[in-house]
């Protein structure tokens, strides 16, 4: 075998290389874990009630996950009804005043995975 071949030409002589790049693995094995819904809102809810006390810092916090959310869901990594009862809840607590935020906070059923807008609004009064 001539030593001036390139290792493709090599390859195609021989038709067979050991030494060659290995083919791109096409399983899914890597995939990254998906958060589900709880794990979701339990980031949701533990920003506000780590900052229960100082709600413009959670609003800020809100904001920033509303940008991940935005992002999870351009991936497929969010359904889109996960998203909006995330949404949602970010309404309420991002338009409320420091009473009906805390009244928000307080509300089990808002935390609730399934929880949708307008189901409990007599918190927001």
């Amino acid at each position: 075998m001539d030593k001036t071949m390139n290792q493709h030409e090599r390859r195609h002589i021989m038709g067979w290389w050991p030494f060659g790049k290995k083919a791109k693995q096409t399983s899914n094995s890597n995939d990254p874990i998906l958060k589900d819904t709880r794990t979701w809102l339990a980031e949701l809810r533990d920003a506000c009630e780590m900052n229960f006390d100082q709600p413009e810092e959670a609003r800020r916090q809100i904001r920033y996950m509303q940008v991940e959310w935005k992002e999870a869901m351009d991936r497929g990594d969010m359904s889109p009804s996960l998203r909006e009862g995330l949404e949602g809840r970010a309404f309420r607590l991002l338009n409320s005043t420091d009473k009906e935020w805390m009244n928000w906070l307080d509300d089990l059923n808002f935390w609730k995975a399934g929880w949708k807008p307008g189901l409990d609004e007599g918190n927001e009064a």
